[in-house]
């Protein structure tokens, strides 16, 4: 969380400046420029300096204020928006380098029901507010020619595809509703507006086929009726699309895929090395086809409604962890808007997601930062008290107080705001309370612990009844996020960081 300083030397000091200085440097909705007033000058370093003391200035953006970097807005912040606007320093210390190396940068979409957009009508992107691009494939049919000249290049909206007439279906009519998609694209591309004052075109597609399990997804995909061809869709989508850029006289490179998926193999105990094994593909043979030497990067989406201690839920977010470079855990989707079946999003949830998968493509793509998900790193105990440290995107730690208390009819773990504590033979052990301690958490059971065989979980069993306020939602979730302030574009939500459901044996 962005920290304050209490220090009432700092309004003293920035007054002294306001005085001593009136010069100003043109610089629109970028870092440093607090009240995006199209300048970088003392008034910003006033409004920063005001904020770090407690008090809230005027259309104040605290995305724009950090410009050391350090995770604080403070007197320090203030000092150099000072220099910055009198010309004594040329950048700030946080400032960041935009990595874009290609005049369109591939997004592609795979996994099933949640990928495609079932449940998410009436789609709502429906214009295209900057650049972003999505491949058309007209009237076309299954097999699809990737030089047929009838394939182009049209804005991004929403439904990212063409309908699909009926289920089962398959690429290039696999389309159920919204997808995440338009909106990931248009966050991307405002952050990097916001931040860089530049465009960036993003080209987004979708190969996923509604309630297909891995095995219908993956490279060599055994056809059954229409279902299996997704594997193969991305690869003549890049081609067509790679041949239209060239075209153009644009570059074009795929940076990502989005795996919205699980649900089909809650019970896959092999999941984690399917998901390794598709992106190890992918990263092949797409930059064969585009010509890049960028690795892939794969934004995985973390299923909460199918399986109780699901395989697939905890293979989301190991795979992130033991390939951390590669793959990435986006978050788990308990905390968006659910349609009344408690399985797939809502139009608001697609959205919402698609702005979350935007903030971490920035994070990881643009800015090449290695950005982690809220989630467990190791856990302890002493007699009876289990510590479980994080890693904290955007600390502080704090309970949020929107999602209701799960496990209500768990009498076991009411107390545990979606953490749960059990023996390796299942048996629950009662948790008495739960507290925040700096970045970890410290769960208080009713009894003595045993000396080994130990489990520590959160969101990983079923509640017994689906979440119904504030909004329809999963019979799995917590109520622990971080402090990330965060807003979609779009949406104009508050979107922090929910822990990821996992699983940990205590040391």
């Amino acid at each position: 969380m962005l920290k304050k300083s209490s220090s009432k030397v700092t309004i003293f000091l920035i007054n002294l400046l306001v005085f001593g200085f009136q010069l100003s440097i043109l610089h629109a909705a970028a870092l440093g420029d607090v009240n995006s007033s199209g300048a970088i000058d003392i008034v910003d370093a006033l409004a920063t300096a005001q904020y770090s003391v407690g008090l809230n200035p005027a259309n104040f953006n605290t995305n724009l204020a950090d410009v050391n970097a350090d995770g604080a807005i403070n007197i320090i912040d203030a000092l150099f928006i000072a220099q910055f606007s009198v010309g004594v320093i040329i950048t700030f210390p946080g400032s960041s380098t935009l990595y874009a190396p290609w005049d369109w940068a591939g997004v592609i979409g795979t996994g099933q029901s949640l990928a495609v957009g079932d449940h998410g009508t009436p789609v709502k992107s429906t214009t295209q507010p900057y650049s972003n691009l999505k491949l058309s494939t007209g009237s076309l049919t299954w097999p699809v020619d990737p030089n047929n000249s009838a394939l182009t290049m049209v804005p991004l909206i929403e439904p990212v595809g063409r309908l699909a007439p009926n289920y089962p279906s398959s690429w290039p009519t696999n389309i159920a509703g919204e997808t995440i998609h338009s909106c990931m694209g248009n966050q991307i591309t405002a952050l990097v507006q916001t931040k860089f004052n530049r465009g960036y075109i993003s080209v987004q597609g979708n190969v996923g086929e509604n309630g297909q399990c891995m095995t219908y997804l993956r490279k060599g995909a055994v056809q059954s009726g229409v279902n299996g061809r997704a594997y193969e869709a991305t690869l003549v989508e890049v081609r067509a699309i790679t041949r239209l850029a060239k075209a153009a006289g644009r570059t074009y490179g795929v940076a990502a895929i989005t795996l919205v998926h699980g649900e089909c193999d809650s019970g896959n105990t092999n999941y984690e090395n399917d998901i390794y094994k598709l992106w190890s593909d992918y990263n092949t043979e797409l930059k064969a086809i585009t010509g890049q030497t960028q690795n892939l990067q794969m934004l995985v989406a973390q299923q909460n409604s199918q399986g109780d201690n699901s395989a697939s839920t905890l293979a989301q977010w190991k795979v992130g962890v033991n390939h951390p470079t590669e793959i990435v855990c986006a978050g788990p989707t308990y905390r968006y808007n659910y349609a009344s079946d408690g399985i797939h999003l809502t139009t608001d949830g697609y959205q919402a997601l698609g702005e979350k998968m935007g903030q971490i493509y920035y994070e990881r793509i643009a800015l090449k930062k290695n950005w982690q998900p809220l989630q467990p790193t190791i856990a302890s105990k002493t007699t009876r008290v289990i510590t479980v440290q994080f890693n904290v995107p955007v600390a502080p730690l704090v309970w949020d107080n929107v999602l209701p208390a799960p496990y209500q009819n768990i009498i076991e773990w009411r107390a545990g705001r979606g953490f749960e504590v059990r023996l390796t033979n299942g048996s629950r052990i009662t948790i008495s309370a739960v507290a925040i301690s700096g970045n970890s958490v410290q769960i208080t059971c009713a009894s003595d612990l045993p000396a080994s065989g130990v489990v520590v979980a959160y969101a990983m069993t079923s509640n017994g009844s689906n979440m119904t306020t504030p909004y329809p939602g999963t019979l799995r979730w917590g109520q622990l996020r971080d402090s990330d302030p965060f807003v979609g574009s779009i949406t104009k939500k508050a979107l922090p960081n929910f822990c990821v459901a996992f699983e940990l044996p205590v040391a």
